[in-house]
C-alpha cells in the first residue's frame, strides 16, 4: 500500500472513531453546533492554511479532543492508530484530574516544548477556538470572560510561534477579529 492510500485510510478511520465518540456531544455555541465540526475543521485549517498532507498529524487533528472530552484512552489511540498518532493526541490533551486554573497554566508552560506537529494542531485548534469566541461564543459566558479566552488563547500561541507561519498569521488575524467583535482592543 502506498503512502497516500495508507494515510487516506488512517485519516478516514480516524474521522469514523472521533464522529463515534462526540456523537451525543455538542460545542458551546450559540447554536449548539455538533462537537464532531470542531475536529474536523481543525484538519481542514491544518491542511487548507498549514499546507499539512502528513496523514499522522491530520488523523490525530481529528482524534485530538478524545481523550480529553471522551472514554477514550491512549492505550486504546494506539491500538487503533499507532504510536504516532497516539502521542500526538497526548501531546495535545489536557489532564482533565487537574483544576481548570492549573491545566489552563500547563498549556502556556508546555506549548514551547511539545512537537513541531503537535504545535501544528495547537495552532489550528487555538484558531477555530477563538474564532468561535468572536463568532459564536457560549450565551453564557460574559464578554470579559470571552476577551480573557481570547488572550490566554495568545499566550499559548506565542509558545507555538515558529512551526506554521501561515497558521500563525491566520491566528492572529482571527483573535485580532474576536477582539473587535467583542469591543476589545487587539
Amino acid at each position: 500500500m502506498n503512502n497516500q492510500v495508507s494515510d487516506l485510510s488512517l485519516i478516514i478511520a480516524a474521522l469514523s472513531f472521533a464522529s463515534e465518540k462526540h456523537r451525543d456531544q455538542r460545542r458551546k455555541d450559540q447554536e449548539g453546533t455538533p462537537y464532531i465540526n470542531h475536529p474536523i475543521e481543525v484538519a481542514r485549517l491544518l491542511h487548507e492554511v498549514g499546507g499539512i498532507t502528513d496523514g499522522a498529524t491530520l488523523a490525530a487533528a481529528l482524534l485530538h479532543d478524545t481523550v480529553e472530552d471522551t472514554d477514550t484512552t491512549r492505550d486504546c489511540l494506539y491500538d487503533l492508530f499507532g504510536e504516532e498518532v497516539a502521542a500526538l493526541v497526548m501531546e495535545c490533551s489536557d489532564d482533565k484530574k487537574l483544576a481548570k486554573e492549573v491545566r489552563k497554566q500547563k498549556q502556556i508552560e508546555h506549548a514551547p516544548h511539545i512537537s513541531k506537529k503537535a504545535k501544528h494542531i495547537k495552532l489550528a485548534d487555538k484558531i477555530s477556538n477563538v474564532r468561535d469566541m468572536g463568532n459564536s461564543p457560549p450565551e453564557d459566558w460574559s464578554k470579559e470572560r470571552r476577551v480573557a479566552y481570547v488572550e490566554w488563547g495568545k499566550k499559548v500561541v506565542s509558545g507555538l510561534r515558529g512551526s506554521n507561519q501561515a497558521l500563525e498569521m491566520l491566528y492572529d488575524h482571527t483573535a485580532a477579529e474576536a477582539l473587535h467583535k467583542l469591543d476589545a482592543k487587539p
